[in-house]
């Protein structure tokens, strides 16, 4: 009642309010919700290693002093065919293009540990690009924890920018350390061009999110962005990015104003991309409450953590077939939160499946989303879970 109380609500507004929309867009599991928790600092959308784990698009909130920014976290691009073999709803095709038309600036998220994927930008992200060209666009290279060899990002950079970056071309020059065994803070500096000697490595890190809520380091001294000043280095003629492009034979997007390179999952430089982002936010009123954190409801938010660890736990395309009903929501005696969901799947043998021997499966996943569930709503939650066979 009191999410729904917020969200109705007319939003506060400070005495000069900056906003700021961002639509986070790529390939099916490169991260975007782990990236969306991370910049919220709580789990609100649901991850796992699963494709189309996101099956709508969501809004984040996060609001900072007179800043707030709507990060629109959207379903993974994908095609026609792949939707329909995973049973997904049109929703799937349409959200993150919606997500594109409300958006003040867009993240490209690239997960650099898939080497199948990473030398290449998706048709249908540079579909998306080339439609909403007058978007700015920012390229988050994701997953660099993950890469042995951290020299491979240089050749992703060039490639998936087509060497130009703002405008300008890249001429890239490592100035990366062979004994540095730090996972995203060095291929942060391995693309830049500029002298790093007068560099304090670590003044770029905040040290937790806690102090991103406490005012006491968003300041322009972490400003590690790939940008004129490092990456870039010599005026380009470059491609106008004002219209859409011929992309039979594109692989890269030579628009991008500035490059990122993370490791959401462990939190490493997203705040680095955090204080970027709340720099962009431009004069406008704020759409939510600054007491909001998602614009999805309670019930949203535990259908999604519990589809999540079904995804984890059940193998190829059973849990895409699994249809969620909850049956009981109210509060208890102590204040706790009394859940009770009837999961229907299609056969016996999916049910057995979801079950596992001695219950086991099934115990594991109510166990996990009720923990979740309490780190989200801060109060003690009760979850219970039944599988049936659909009727």
């Amino acid at each position: 009642e009191e999410q729904a109380r917020l969200i109705r609500d007319q939003p506060d507004q400070p005495q000069n309010p900056k906003v700021l929309r961002i639509a986070i867009i790529g390939a099916p599991n490169a991260g975007k919700s782990t990236l969306s928790n991370q910049l919220l600092g709580r789990k609100v959308f649901p991850v796992s290693k699963k494709v189309h784990t996101t099956r709508c698009k969501a809004r984040g909130v996060v609001t900072y002093e007179d800043t707030q920014l709507i990060i629109l976290d959207t379903p993974g691009l994908t095609s026609p065919f792949k939707a329909k073999r995973h049973k997904l709803d049109e929703a799937m095709l349409t959200d993150p293009w919606d997500s594109m038309k409300h958006a003040d600036l867009v993240l490209v998220m690239v997960d650099v540990s898939d080497h199948w994927t990473r030398n290449s930008l998706s048709k249908e992200v540079l579909k998306c690009l080339s439609q909403f060209p007058q978007i700015p666009s920012v390229l988050v290279l994701n997953k660099v924890d993950l890469l042995k060899n951290k020299f491979i990002l240089l050749e992703l950079v060039t490639e998936l920018t087509e060497g130009i970056v703002n405008g300008k071309k890249l001429e890239v020059r490592s100035a990366f350390k062979h004994n540095s065994s730090s996972s995203a803070k060095s291929p942060l500096q391995i693309t830049r061009a500029s002298p790093l000697e007068n560099r304090d490595p670590e003044s770029h890190c905040l040290q937790e999110t806690g102090q991103a809520q406490e005012g006491s380091s968003l300041d322009n001294t972490s400003d590690m962005r790939a940008s004129e000043s490092s990456l870039v280095t010599e005026e380009a003629e470059g491609p106008k990015c004002s219209g859409p492009r011929d992309l039979k034979n594109t692989k890269g997007w030579p628009c991008f104003q500035e490059i990122f390179m993370l490791a959401a999952r462990h939190g490493e430089e997203v705040d680095t991309l955090k204080r970027y982002l709340l720099m962009q936010a431009k004069p406008g009123p704020w759409e939510f409450h600054s007491g909001v954190l998602t614009s999805q409801s309670p019930q949203e938010i535990c259908d999604n953590i519990i589809r999540e660890k079904i995804l984890e736990y059940l193998p190829l395309e059973v849990p895409y077939g699994v249809v969620q009903v909850t049956e009981m929501w109210e509060e208890g005696p102590s204040g706790e939160l009394l859940i009770v969901q009837n999961l229907l799947v299609p056969r016996k043998s999916h049910m057995m499946m979801l079950i596992g021997r001695g219950g086991k499966v099934i115990s594991r996943i109510a166990q996990e989303a009720g923990q979740d569930l309490m780190n989200v709503f801060l109060c003690d939650v009760r979850l219970k879970l039944k599988v049936d066979v659909k009727s």
